[in-house]
């Protein structure tokens, strides 16, 4: 046993696709869930919540509360089912066929990693979609990956909770300060463009349900819709970006264009 687990989110309704199963579509002639699944072969545990159709033998079936209650609520079901001693728990979007079991292996490392004070992980301060991209303290030397055109948010995602702010009224010394000697909370890729890609990371599990814990309590107990966003409020973020060969493991599909692009690169 790693204490290692996956979770992986299949819930989504697919509103720019027309409302198909999503994960179900196939890339490179196997479905984007089964191929996710590949990519976390390794984990202890594989727990996938949403639709999923037929799954290799141990594979964990969960569903969110309520149906469709959005990433967050799905991650909490998800949560819910790892065995005790589970230290870190990969918490990934069904839909990434370009995943890799060396893409997951690089966050783990990233994770793992102690930083120094000239080295500190980012303090999420919840910047929205719109303000420039965060600055890349602890990213990962690295060939620059095929550019990628601006990407539109998941289907739908709901407004980020005013309650969930982080502190950013801080100093910016004081937050490097109170980094310093600790390990991040979680690890997450980072696009060509800096923005991080939330559902493409692997978290320390104390810290993910801390954050789940506190994000409820901003919304009467309730994940339902709740941003991904708010989860990283005051969390210190260890930003990957891709150093290996091939194509970005943080390609999602949202549109039938990226499925396309997709095959393209599986080729």
């Amino acid at each position: 046993m790693t204490g290692y687990a996956a979770i992986l989110l299949a819930g989504g309704a697919a509103r720019r696709m027309g409302g198909v199963d999503k994960p179900a579509r196939a890339v490179g002639g196997r479905p984007m869930l089964h191929r996710v699944l590949d990519a976390v072969a390794d984990a202890d545990q594989r727990i996938v919540v949403g639709s999923s159709g037929p799954l290799p033998r141990g594979v964990r079936t969960a569903r969110e509360e309520p149906p469709g209650g959005g990433p967050v609520a799905a991650t909490a079901a998800g949560l819910a089912w790892l065995d005790p001693g589970t230290t870190t728990v990969a918490v990934l979007a069904a839909d990434l066929p370009l995943l890799t079991t060396a893409a997951v292996a690089e966050l783990r490392r990233a994770l793992d990693a102690r930083h120094s004070r000239d080295d500190p992980p980012a303090l999420d301060a919840c910047h929205s979609r719109d303000d420039p991209p965060p600055a890349l303290d602890a990213r990962h030397s690295r060939d620059d990956p095929p550019a990628l055109a601006a990407r539109q948010p998941r289907d739908d995602p709901p407004a980020l909770d005013a309650a969930a702010a982080g502190p950013e009224d801080a100093p910016a010394a004081a937050r490097r300060e109170t980094l310093d000697g600790r390990y991040a909370a979680l690890a997450c890729y980072v696009d060509g463009d800096g923005r991080r890609q939330y559902l493409c990371a692997v978290w320390r599990v104390p810290a993910l349900r801390a954050a789940l814990d506190r994000l409820a309590a901003t919304r009467g107990g309730s994940l339902d819709g709740a941003p991904v966003r708010g989860l990283l409020a005051g969390v210190a973020v260890r930003e990957v970006s891709w150093s290996g060969s091939g194509p970005p493991p943080w390609f999602d599909c949202d549109t039938d264009e990226d499925v396309r692009r997709a095959e393209e690169w599986t080729r």
